[in-house]
């Protein structure tokens, strides 16, 4: 049975995603215990509201450190909503710019749409490859609430490393809805409340922990 901790920093629906994450069989344990965090098969990293007030948090927990320590030794790590937007370089909100962590370039910024925020069910557009939405079809929904994303794919191919592989959502404009790049994987909408789409996404990437 994979271990999975959900990284407890003061931000994210904590519960919602322990249940989602046992309901996929996995043995979910909900801390901020650095040894625990970088002992675990997978860690996620949830959040919900601000960009500069998750990383207050985050790094209040040596939240960013942990994350820096498994990529760099290739333990896999899930971001999920601001769990994935405080993974870029940096957040602009209310026209306060705050640094993120900077494990893929760009910034995270207000969606340009006639209604914000983003919220309910929407589709996405998955590339060939991906490992999260395995066995997904292409008509599938998941549950977003947002009104900022990273709007653009900035992080370009380094051979002779893989690419990433980014998936794309629309509301008002493209942004991307999910990134998975090695060890490091995130969605912008919310698999634990996405029902048993959400739940097949999570039950993947709990396969490919190993």
């Amino acid at each position: 049975m994979a271990r999975v901790v959900v990284l407890d920093y003061g931000s994210g629906n904590l519960r919602s995603a322990e249940r989602a994450l046992r309901r996929v069989g996995a043995d979910v344990e909900v801390t901020a215990d650095h040894r625990a965090a970088l002992a675990a098969d997978g860690l996620v990293v949830p959040g919900v509201g601000a960009f500069a007030a998750c990383m207050t948090g985050l790094r209040a927990v040596r939240g960013e450190r942990i994350i820096g320590e498994r990529l760099a030794g290739g333990r896999p790590v899930l971001g999920i909503c601001v769990g994935m937007q405080i993974l870029f370089e940096r957040g602009v909100e209310h026209d306060i710019e705050a640094e993120g962590c900077g494990e893929w370039p760009g910034t995270v910024e207000r969606l340009r749409a006639d209604v914000l925020p983003h919220m309910g069910w929407n589709t996405v557009r998955a590339p060939a490859g991906s490992t999260l939405f395995a066995g997904l079809d292409a008509d599938t929904r998941f549950y977003f609430v947002h009104s900022y994303a990273a709007r653009r794919w900035e992080l370009e191919t380094n051979p002779p490393f893989s690419p990433p592989l980014v998936t794309w959502a629309r509301h008002g404009e493209d942004f991307v809805a999910a990134v998975e790049n090695g060890p490091l994987s995130a969605t912008q909408f919310h698999p634990e409340k996405s029902g048993d789409a959400g739940a097949h996404l999570l039950g993947n990437w709990i396969k490919s922990l190993g």
